[in-house]
């Protein structure tokens, strides 16, 4: 089925799916969903994982106590779909009063204003709650200018007092006026109550959630200087939120599933979801992003014919090509996190090019930084970036810091036409080339730099090669301070080349099996192993041999 332009996607029927109701044809008229990317997902509208379950827990475990936490997640996690959700289960029971600081900066100029700002939001609430019209006007009565945050104490205490139900407050955006002093005095005001409604001597919320990037153990720290202490939280009595909120692939079968329902792509629903979750595990916005483009943006084009052709892996490949090359809030705010923050930089450069083993702690505050933004996420022994989207993302950024001056770079953009023939990849060719260029451009002098960054140099070669045509990816379960997978897509043809350093005849042997395994995994014939030796009386060249059934391609550098 070709792409059916957003202007005819309206309605859908069950002949003939994609086209718009006739009046008087009899057929039925259903909404037809789209992948939605933007504020707020509506199980009505769009596509969407089933999240009804995370949300039972999330009420069982934190509402219904009467718990006081904050969700805090990357820039488009999930936060607030998961608070509109949590809004819309809890209303038969609770009044929810949900309100938001995204356009809020103006209240947090002086005390006043920042009372009177809060008190305007709840009201707004208070209304669409229906609430009685009485204690709307008790509550948005003229403040007392002289103290008011006493004033709004004594309001809260009046409301949740007077309502025949207890009241969740839900505060998303939480962070947009971090760095500013009033809010923690705002949120000391709501710890403070908790305290004294725990001891029976005050009335306040049920609940207070509150939604952001930055938790608020970190809020002081935008505040303070340096110097003084980082961790003293206005929000101490909030209990640990640990609900996961990322999808899992069994997450996306489900929505998958609903739209081959609408679709009937004949895609391979467990693939597709598996290797969706593998280029995202599981960001939401990633996964909605793939699932648009897929269903958008390629149907009709040249290499995707019909919808059908685009639910393949060839289809997610592009899709991922898509995503790695339009500029987003979600990487312009990574890229100015890592220019914000040089440690946090250094860091995600040291684990990309090096293979650096950092294992998590706690007390680190660069690697807090790092999973508070969710740009990496902790295995067994060691943290790694978040997913390989962000990892495309941030070679790409890392690497075009340097390519302009770059010797390496400029040699492949010259012999760019040598390496693809008749539409394919000739990726013995590219390794040819950079062994020669290597020879030319390295001595035995630069031996210490090429040991740290030599798959760095490559990748610097590869990419002006591939671009705009192919992708490329690290393979996480491989990368290490000793040796790298790269995995190469051009037209739908995958290259894995495995780059090491050399130590020894018996390492390098292993290598091998290593890299036919991994060839096994991918249902490849060929391989490609490029290998860069430092010690005396050296051998380089090139060789080809057969190990355990596999075409290997060898160069030594």
């Amino acid at each position: 089925m070709n792409n059916i332009p957003m202007e005819e996607r309206s309605y859908k029927n069950s002949d003939d799916l994609g086209t718009t109701h006739q009046e008087g044809s009899g057929r039925e008229e259903i909404l037809l969903k789209t992948f939605n990317t933007s504020v707020i997902c509506n199980p009505k509208k769009h596509y969407m994982v089933d999240i009804s379950d995370r949300i039972d827990r999330i009420i069982k475990k934190y509402i219904e106590p009467g718990k006081y936490f904050s969700i805090n997640r990357g820039r488009q996690y999930g936060k607030t779909t998961t608070l509109s959700a949590l809004a819309r289960k809890l209303s038969g029971k609770y009044y929810c009063i949900s309100i938001s600081f995204a356009w809020a900066d103006g209240m947090f100029e002086t005390e006043s204003k920042l009372v009177s700002g809060f008190i305007g939001l709840v009201k707004k609430e208070l209304k669409v709650k229906k609430m009685p019209e009485e204690m709307i006007l008790h509550w948005s009565k003229e403040i007392n200018e002289s103290q008011p945050f006493v004033d709004l104490d004594e309001r809260i205490t009046g409301l949740c007092a007077d309502s025949d139900r207890e009241i969740v407050l839900m505060i998303d955006e939480v962070d947009k006026a971090s760095d500013n002093q009033l809010m923690i005095q705002l949120l000391s005001l709501l710890r403070d109550k908790y305290i004294l409604r725990e001891d029976e001597r005050d009335v306040t919320f049920k609940s207070v959630i509150l939604a952001g990037v930055y938790d608020v153990e970190n809020l002081k720290q935008k505040i303070r200087p340096e110097s003084e202490h980082k961790y003293n939280s206005p929000w101490n009595v909030a209990v640990k939120f640990e609900e996961d909120l990322a999808f899992s692939a069994e997450d996306i079968s489900q929505m998958l599933a609903e739209y081959e329902q609408d679709y009937q792509t004949g895609m391979d629903i467990a693939a597709i979801s598996g290797m969706i979750y593998d280029f995202t595990s599981g960001y939401p916005v990633l996964v909605s992003e793939i699932c648009k483009i897929l269903d958008e943006t390629i149907p009709g084009t040249s290499d995707f014919p019909e919808r059908k052709d685009t639910w393949t892996p060839h289809g997610i490949m592009e899709a991922v090509k898509i995503i790695q090359h339009t500029r987003t809030p979600l990487f312009e705010d990574m890229i100015k996190q890592v220019e914000d923050y040089p440690e946090l930089k250094e860091m995600l450069k040291s684990i990309l090019f090096e293979g650096a083993v950092i294992a998590f702690n706690n007390y680190n505050y660069v690697l807090n930084l790092a999973k508070m933004f969710d740009y990496i996420k902790s295995t067994e022994d060691h943290v790694a970036v978040a997913n390989r989207i962000f990892e495309l993302v941030l070679y790409d950024y890392f690497l075009s810091e340097e390519e302009l001056d770059n010797a390496t770079n400029k040699d492949a953009i010259l012999n760019r036409s040598c390496f693809v023939l008749e539409g394919k990849l000739d990726m013995e060719a590219v390794l040819r080339k950079f062994a020669d260029h290597y020879k030319d451009i390295y001595t035995d002098s630069d031996q210490k730099f090429v040991e740290k960054y030599g798959r760095k140099l490559f990748l610097m070669y590869l990419k002006p090669i591939i671009n705009g045509t192919g992708n490329y990816y690290i393979e996480a379960e491989t990368r290490d301070a000793k040796r790298t997978d790269i995995i190469v897509d051009y037209r739908g043809m995958q290259y894995v080349i495995e780059t090491k350093l050399w130590y020894g005849p018996k390492y390098h042997a292993d290598g091998e099996k290593q890299l036919c395994g991994y060839l096994d995994k991918l249902h490849l014939d060929a391989g490609y192993m490029l290998t860069f030796r430092f010690n005396k009386n050296k051998e380089t060249g090139i060789t080809e041999k057969i190990v355990a059934g596999k075409k290997l391609f060898e160069v030594t550098v």
